[in-house]
């Protein structure tokens, strides 16, 4: 298969393979992919990408491959929403938001915190697909306070 040089958010109803990902595979720049087919491409975008479920990666010939968010072990969280939502986002935890819960990635130590503001917690095995950065799609691997010299802020 011919290598995908571009993605396109807009291609779901025209795509000839489906390649599933999950949370993490779906961050990626240059990579040999398997298709849910068999097939195997070459993703070599120009830099590193955070793909979105219902994405498509372009193929050099036009063809289309839709990306597909994996089940992968997640936890809903039930609760004080806005308070949970807060502690979760301090924690700089991707978090994907519904109008009643939140789901994040397994993880043990945010969990027991959760739990100890009063969550309930119920483990599932489901796509993971949270909220991307405030200032565009895709995630935020680290962040900013703002310009330097202007104010110092720490999270101590």
């Amino acid at each position: 298969m011919l290598p995908a040089r571009q993605i396109s958010r807009a291609h779901k109803d025209q795509t000839s393979e489906i390649v599933t990902l999950s949370y993490d595979e779906r961050f990626l720049r240059r990579k040999r992919l398997t298709c849910d087919s068999g097939a195997s491409f070459m993703v070599d975008l120009a830099e590193t990408t955070s793909l979105n479920h219902g994405d498509a990666l372009i193929l050099d010939d036009g063809r289309a491959v839709a990306v597909r968010a994996a089940d992968e072990p997640v936890v809903r969280v039930t609760g004080n929403l806005p308070r949970l939502a807060w502690h979760i986002g301090n924690r700089h935890t991707p978090c994907q938001i519904a109008a009643d819960h939140l789901i994040i990635r397994r993880d043990p130590v945010i969990e027991a915190m959760l739990k100890g503001l009063g969550a309930s917690l119920a483990l599932q095995i489901a796509p993971f697909t949270p909220e991307g950065g405030a200032y565009g799609h895709g995630r935020t691997m680290g962040h900013d306070h703002g310009p330097a010299g202007h104010f110092a802020l720490s999270h101590g």
